[in-house]
């Protein structure tokens, strides 16, 4: 029996990479001269239907692939492998009694551009055999003797039906130019020597495998202390995300019990003094609280003055040498400091979730536990805790992420103010204080060694990558949603 347009359209229904394939060599099989007539002129099916505008347009689009292949990605996939082999060089020509620049190879530029036409090519192959199912479809309607619309008709067809389509372009087209493309080139870097020594368009750089990787995963190698710097770097990194995450989340819920737990006509002052906080610029917060912390700023000044500074040094907190207190220039100090000055910005938005969830806990659970004689401290751990973890587990995770990748806390506390004592770290222009994320910056804005810091890019990746499945399959596990039903 012959199949059907709907039987068709289930079939497509879905998309998957062998079914995909498969349905395209059935088709053609199936299709009549004009279908397969239409992997060589991709309008050929659209003309026997008299669909001639699309099938104008879809010929137009095979032409300028296939001159897009002969010329642009011919020239720059045909270099891809090597990323050029041409050296830069400046000669001078008696002729014209002038310095003349050679046609040198830029091999960045080969590196974007080979990975643009890839992107090109595939995506042109797939809109090529995709086309061989269209024009089936539109051989099984004819033969239905169903309608089949004409150019204005389809056009309409996207305001309408498929205007879902017409939405959504745009945005899924700004994120392969501006998220997928800039992300791909960072991973390929990540495969090639591109550093200071190697940088365009001066100098070349190639593809040197996995080098990279195992210079930053290797921590025994006496030659080079990124392996050494980086574990230390991502511990940091980890104890950092952990511990904002825990202060502010614990420290949010407390406060909102407090600002909930004072008089109705009190709560919310209380709030909009917390919520300022939030109001005000992030980066301003940060700058003012390092000056305030700084050797010579007024908290010091202060410690001084009382005598803490003092009383600190007969204790060894801080060094018998110094005249203040280390804030943000001892590793010790700085890390406890920037989680402290955390708080004090997370704490606040912790606070206004945490209200909203607590404002929905059942009060007869309250009240059964009070009648039970339970403590309010029993009723905060097995009460609004559980309530909360409930309901906030999926915040915890990504705010543990974002953490990972929290680029301004450490960044405007630390940066000209924080100064390493340790070689191996400097050596590879690492602090103790960084994130890898600052790390990451650092190498590429100072030092230009984009090699590594893709490579460590990556490794962000795959840390948060790993801890977002693991942590969202623990959550997802232990639903335990009917437990607080009634």
């Amino acid at each position: 029996m012959a199949e059907g347009a709907a039987q068709v359209r289930q079939r497509n229904r879905g998309f998957k990479l062998g079914g995909f394939f498969q349905g395209v060599i059935e088709d053609f099989i199936k299709g009549d001269f004009f279908v397969k007539l239409s992997l060589i002129i991709m309008g050929a099916g659209y003309f026997r239907r008299r669909q001639f505008i699309k099938g104008l347009i879809v010929t137009l689009f095979q032409a300028v692939i296939i001159l897009f292949a002969l010329t642009f990605a011919a020239h720059y996939l045909s270099k891809f492998p090597e990323l050029g082999t041409v050296q830069f060089a400046s000669v001078f020509n008696p002729s014209t009694m002038k310095n003349e620049v050679n046609d040198y190879d830029h091999s960045f530029k080969i590196l974007l551009y080979g990975l643009v036409s890839i992107i090109v090519l595939v995506s042109a192959l797939f809109i090529w055999l995709k086309n061989i199912r269209s024009v089936r479809a539109l051989e099984i309607q004819a033969r239905e003797g169903k309608h089949i619309m004409n150019f204005a008709e389809e056009v309409m067809s996207y305001r309408n039906q498929r205007f879902h389509i017409t939405l959504l372009s745009f945005p899924c087209l700004g994120i392969v130019l501006f998220t997928v493309i800039p992300l791909f080139v960072m991973i390929l870097v990540a495969f090639t020597n591109y550093d200071q020594q190697n940088m365009p368009p001066a100098a070349l750089f190639d593809w040197v495998g996995i080098k990279n990787f195992q210079t930053i995963l290797t921590t025994g190698d006496p030659a080079s202390s990124f392996g050494y710097a980086f574990f230390k770097v991502l511990s940091w990194t980890l104890l950092w995300a952990f511990a904002a995450t825990a202060t502010c989340y614990i420290g949010g819920i407390l406060l909102s019990l407090f600002i909930n737990g004072v008089e109705p006509r009190h709560q919310k002052l209380w709030r909009t003094l917390f919520v300022v906080s939030i109001a005000v610029p992030q980066f301003v917060t940060l700058l003012v609280v390092r000056n305030f912390f700084a050797d010579n700023g007024i908290v010091n000044t202060i410690a001084a003055n009382i005598g803490l500074t003092d009383f600190l040094k007969n204790i060894n907190l801080i060094p018998a040498s110094l005249n203040h207190i280390p804030f943000l220039t001892h590793p010790v100090w700085t890390k406890t400091m920037i989680i402290l000055i955390n708080v004090w910005i997370g704490v606040p938005y912790m606070m206004l979730i945490a209200t909203g969830v607590l404002m929905n806990i059942p009060k007869d659970l309250y009240e059964s536990a009070r009648i039970d004689g339970a403590s309010p401290i029993k009723q905060f751990i097995y009460i609004t805790m559980p309530y909360m973890l409930f309901v906030t587990a999926p915040y915890l995770v990504t705010s543990v992420v974002s953490n990972i990748n929290n680029f301004n806390v450490i960044f405007l506390l630390t940066q000209d103010v924080f100064i390493t004592s340790d070689q191996m770290l400097a050596n590879v222009n690492a602090k103790e204080t960084d994130l890898l994320v600052t790390w990451l910056f650092r190498l590429t804005q100072d030092y230009y060694n984009y090699k590594m810091a893709s490579v460590i890019g990556i490794m962000v990746f795959i840390v948060c990558a790993v801890f977002t499945l693991l942590a969202f399959n623990v959550v997802l596990g232990r639903n335990k949603e009917d437990k607080f039903q009634l």
